[in-house]
């Protein structure tokens, strides 16, 4: 009975770090972190030893009390992605207390339970404002005009509405991904039909800018650079299917447009070109609101947004200034690295919710769409477009890390961690303890 009432213990703390990884990994923490969290998690509770094997839609924990008995392994499959960061601070938080003996194993499931069951903390209306509000950022970003932004923030307002009711459908991401290209060079095609004088090749790109999979590649490099290779290689093809997907949309849209005698010519990635006072003030906006619509907790929103005007600052002048694009972005994303640190530290969120937000007005989205769109025209300078972006991803990937490995305290025991989880945390804990018996 006793042998019994052992396997029955190491079940529920295996499962309780398969929730928390799961939990981590669907809203967008990078293998490297989740893998560290759950090792942790398993390690403070007793079980020393335990294997852990993240991919990107399925997480297993074994564990071996000794050479004579039996393998005991539990998984769990990630089916669902949305990326909610009150949930991710929520689950931050609850690990935390964990690890410093604050809370009890059973209270920390009752706790995981109820914020895996909880409903998002703002109304959808909000959420769909926020998303009309980061598309008129990008479009403040690509140099539009009022027009353009107020056409940017009507049609990021439709997308996410769209993709909403999509969603609930069940549908696969692609055919959100089709329907959102078609809906944005809609806007396009009636703006033409009007005669209204605006670009629409600006009015696509700011309108699409939010579909776009930038954060996906920069997820793909994250997990490359810290040894996750089948991870990462998983994170780009669902780019590449994503960004394909507004490819079939948009010129489905056109070809509805030349259909009703409306004939519209799309640059791909066409932008403008903003002053550093549009930049700073669209790069704020944007990741902002973006911050908000991921559900971030209202106090970090501002210094967010105030980071974000600090590194398109730093990446604007130096592209004035004869830099490539890539080491500009690397530039910008380590100064992100170095400053969500503290900030997260202060306003006692994961520095994963600061980066991700500060970073996504430097995303290569737009360089991966015009790159497929290109290639997809049988113009060998998409391979031109494609390497930029991935050189972009890198920089920026590389950058945020090393910032924030710079910024963490190199104490011995942050330093040994360091060595054996290889790199820093951008979510999750930097110390574990074993519990004393």
């Amino acid at each position: 009975m006793d042998g019994m009432s052992e396997i029955h213990e190491r079940q529920r703390t295996l499962d309780l770090a398969l929730r928390v990884g799961e939990m981590l990994l669907s809203n967008g923490a990078g293998a490297a972190d989740v893998t560290a969290t759950m090792s942790s998690i398993t390690h403070h509770l007793g079980l020393r030893q335990t294997l852990v094997d993240v991919t990107f839609t399925t997480l297993t924990l074994s564990h071996q009390a000794s050479i004579d008995e039996p393998v005991l392994a539990l998984t769990r499959h990630v089916t669902h992605r949305e990326t909610d960061f009150a949930d991710l601070t929520a689950v931050d938080d609850v690990v935390s207390q964990l690890l410093a003996d604050e809370m009890t194993r059973e209270d920390a499931a009752t706790e995981m339970a109820r914020i895996a069951s909880s409903g998002h903390p703002r109304k959808r209306w909000a959420i769909t404002a926020g998303s009309g509000l980061t598309g008129a950022g990008v479009a403040l970003l690509l140099g539009g005009d009022w027009i353009v932004l107020l056409i940017a923030a009507v049609a990021g307002s439709c997308i996410e509405i769209l993709q909403r009711k999509m969603a609930r459908m069940r549908l696969p991401f692609f055919y959100a991904q089709v329907a959102g290209g078609v809906l944005a060079t809609t806007f396009a095609v009636v703006l033409r039909a009007l005669d209204v004088p605006v670009d629409p090749s600006i009015v696509v790109t700011a309108s699409i800018i939010m579909l776009l999979a930038g954060q996906g590649f920069i997820g793909a490099i994250q997990d490359a650079l810290t040894g996750f290779y089948i991870t990462a290689n998983a994170r780009i093809l669902e780019v590449m299917i994503a960004t394909a997907g507004i490819i079939v949309g948009v010129a489905a849209g056109l070809s509805i447009g030349g259909a009703l005698g409306v004939d519209v010519q799309i640059v791909p990635g066409a932008s403008g070109l903003s002053d550093l006072p549009t930049i700073t003030a669209g790069a704020a906006i944007t990741a902002g609101s973006f911050a908000f619509t991921a559900y971030s907790p209202k106090r970090v929103v501002l210094p967010i947004a105030l980071l974000a005007a600090l590194a398109a600052g730093v990446y604007f002048v130096p592209l004035q200034h004869g830099v490539g694009r890539a080491a500009a972005a690397g530039l910008a994303a380590i100064v992100i690295g170095l400053i969500s640190y503290w900030v997260a530290g202060w306003v006692k969120v994961p520095p994963l919710v600061v980066i991700t937000a500060c970073i996504i007005p430097l995303l290569p989205g737009l360089s991966i769409y015009r790159a497929l769109s290109l290639l997809a025209d049988d113009d060998v300078t998409g391979i031109i477009a494609l390497m930029t972006a991935a050189a972009v991803a890198l920089a920026l990937s590389a950058g945020a890390i090393l910032g924030e490995y710079v910024a963490q305290p190199l104490r011995r025991e942050s330093r040994k961690l360091e060595q054996r989880l290889a790199g820093p945390r951008l979510v999750g804990p930097l110390r574990a303890r074993a519990r004393r018996r």
